[in-house]
């Protein structure tokens, strides 16, 4: 005969190690803020943070990477190499996919705030 889980029991174990899990979240982000307060410090100015060109460089390149390997990976496995199988070939390709999509709704957001900026009254 197969045992099964009490739900409540079940759900107070789910409930104990999200909380233990948003505690391990808090002392991480304590630890790194205390970093970051000992470099201001010991600089005397804060670290330059990324501006958003920066950060969509940055994005636009992950997005060419990982559409790159998944590119690499379909070759790979059409020429039959024996280390590439169909799982590895169809989860690159899903990131790459699901990545671009999200790349594409950062610009259509971008592009619709600058046309709601310009046609903007003066």
């Amino acid at each position: 005969m197969v045992e099964r889980a009490d739900i409540n029991s079940v759900l107070s174990e789910i409930r104990s190690m999200r909380s233990q899990m948003m505690q391990n979240q808090q002392v991480e982000q304590a630890q790194n803020l205390k970093g970051q307060m000992d470099r201001v410090s010991e600089t005397g100015k804060t670290e330059k943070t990324p501006g958003f060109g920066d950060m969509l460089h940055q994005a636009v390149n992950n997005v060419n990477e990982l559409q790159q390997q998944s590119g690499d990976l379909k070759t790979a496995y059409q020429q039959g190499d024996p280390n590439v199988d169909i799982t590895r070939v169809m989860v690159a390709s899903q990131k790459a996919s699901v990545s671009f999509d999200a790349l594409m709704q950062v610009r259509n957001r971008v592009v619709q705030a600058y046309e709601d900026v310009k046609n903007m009254p003066i």
